[in-house]
């Protein structure tokens, strides 16, 4: 059945006001299951879908829609309330006309429709976009998006107070620009406002911890934060959603003197992601039904993931940290030598004629530059071990625990501030029941009524936003998977950094061993006692 409603002037607006405190919850709840996301109207093939379920005659449909205003092939929300109204009128076996409506404007029939969520499947699906929840995402594109570079800046800035900068070079836009911890701090927390739903990697400390201050400590700290920065601001840059945002473009271009006002202003001209992204109010409609199980698996499989990769990059800093052990000792062991051999000491006389002591110790000197090589080559370990490997590792670590914390967001934010909603609602509905048994001033029960609309609203208002953010959290658990892959870049990184380092250092050894030769002569290959 084919209706078609005619499209009013606006001389001839509604003779009846209906007005959004006036109409009962499930009038709402009808709006909300069935109105177009983009437009926030109901579209007219959706309207004449609904009055099919009314199970009216085509004459009664025909006088009901002769009443209700079309615009564009448009219900603005009033003009359904007022379709609805006639409706419940109608199946009430009255006539149904603005007139009749006047009588009982406060208070609205309601019409015979059945539960409102089942009403969601009249509302027409978006075209073309069966796949927004799934992200095509590989690491290679990850990793292509960006590569931004923090350099520390020799000079500490400041006539009085001292502070850190650094110079961020991004690949992406070929610019280089200078930005304090500050700056991050400010960019960091805009960044969370705009993605509340999102993974976004936490800063470093801005300050060591109390304790023994020196500058060799100072400077290890100022170090690990530079990286730790850097890591951060790659992550971003290399985001789906955060790369192609205006706040990103700020932080990484913008070289006017008050970059943190430019990314406040950005961020109070956009709003948060829920309010700007298209299909937000739509976002029921793409999950799975069985979403919370999902999460629930995924959440529990990326934390066994990350509780595995902390300890891997546990035993890469210590491997790390071993190699320089390894450089400083051998370092030391051909200083020793050297001094060893640098001893002006006199040889008694009853010695120096059985011994080649006086000779050997002349020798010995030299063995301190191969030692030094040694030692460098040890060192230079150490760094590609840092370097390729522990940072790798810190970079995903950082990707995990900003998962694990974007699902404690979701856990205390919009899930707990819906129940709080309910649980508020709970109370003021039972307000209303007292005040119906017991007779009150009519001004306390209409503001009751007032806070009540309010509350159904902003309870409408948390389950879009709860459901935005399951989406969300679906679509951040693919970045998870699609960063996996860096596993292999790691563990190639470091099978890499063995086989150069111990070919480096099996050259130098292999070279150091015919002057060993020359050094001790035929005594070389003695075998001494035990």
């Amino acid at each position: 059945m084919e209706v078609l409603l005619r499209s009013h002037d606006s001389s001839r607006a509604m003779a009846v006001e209906i007005h959004e405190g006036s109409v009962p919850a499930y009038y709402r709840e009808v709006y909300e299951a069935i109105h177009n996301r983009t437009h926030e109207k109901v579209q007219l093939e959706v309207f004449q879908r609904l009055l099919q379920k009314t199970e009216l005659s085509k004459s009664v449909i025909g006088q009901i829609v002769d009443h209700v205003e079309c615009t564009d092939g448009y219900l603005n929300k009033l003009a359904l309330y007022k379709a609805l109204a006639l409706i419940a009128l109608a199946q009430q076996g009255k006539q149904p006309s603005p007139k009749l409506l006047e009588n009982c404007i406060q208070e609205l029939p309601k019409p015979h429709l059945g539960e409102p969520r089942d009403l969601s499947s009249l509302r027409m699906q978006p075209v073309q976009e069966d796949d927004v929840l799934t992200m095509p995402l590989s690491l290679e594109k990850l990793l292509s998006r960006d590569t931004v570079q923090v350099e520390l800046i020799p000079e500490k800035k400041g006539l009085f107070l001292k502070h850190v900068e650094y110079q961020v070079t991004s690949q992406r836009y070929k610019l280089s620009v200078y930005r304090r911890y500050s700056d991050f701090d400010v960019f960091h927390e805009v960044l969370l406002q705009r993605f509340a739903y999102r993974v976004v990697p936490a800063l470093p400390p801005k300050r060591m911890l109390k304790g023994v201050l020196t500058s060799v400590s100072e400077r290890e700290f100022i170090e690990g934060r530079r990286r730790a920065l850097g890591r951060f601001i790659n992550l971003v840059a290399r985001h789906p959603f955060f790369s192609e945002d205006e706040l990103v473009k700020t932080f990484l271009t913008f070289s006017g003197t008050d970059v943190q006002t430019k990314l406040r202003d950005t961020n109070k001209k956009t709003g948060d992601e829920f309010m700007t992204n298209r299909i937000a109010t739509q976002a029921k409609e793409y999950l799975p039904g069985d979403i919370q199980a999902q999460f629930s698996t995924s959440r529990e499989l990326i934390r066994n993931i990350h509780n595995s990769f902390f300890k891997l990059r546990d035993r890469a800093e210590k491997m790390a940290e071993r190699s320089k052990e390894n450089a400083t000792d051998l370092l030391l062991f051909g200083k020793e030598l050297s001094n060893l051999g640098s001893d002006a000491s006199t040889i008694p006389c009853f010695a120096s004629s059985q011994s080649s002591w006086g000779a050997l110790r002349q020798s010995l000197k030299s063995l301190s530059v191969e030692f030094a090589v040694l030692s460098d080559k040890a060192a230079q370990q150490g760094r590609r071990e840092e370097d390729d490997v522990v940072e790798r590792l810190n970079l995903f670590l950082d990707l995990l625990q900003s998962y694990k914390d974007l699902c404690e967001r979701h856990e205390k934010g919009v899930l707990h501030e819906h129940q709080r909603a309910l649980h508020k609602y709970g109370m003021m509905k039972r307000q209303m029941m007292s005040a119906t048994v017991q007779p009150k001033e009519q001004a306390s029960v209409e503001q009751l009524e007032s806070r009540i609309v309010q509350q159904e609203n902003a309870i409408q208002t948390m389950e879009l936003r709860n459901y935005f953010s399951l989406f969300c959290l679906h679509q951040e658990t693919q970045l998870i998977f699609a960063y996996l892959p860096i596993t292999s870049h790691i563990l190639g990184a470091f099978v890499n950094s063995q086989v150069q380092g111990h070919k480096e250092m099996g050259e130098v050894w292999t070279e150091l061993q015919p002057k060993l030769g020359c050094l001790f002569g035929r005594n070389n290959g003695m075998k001494l006692p035990v």
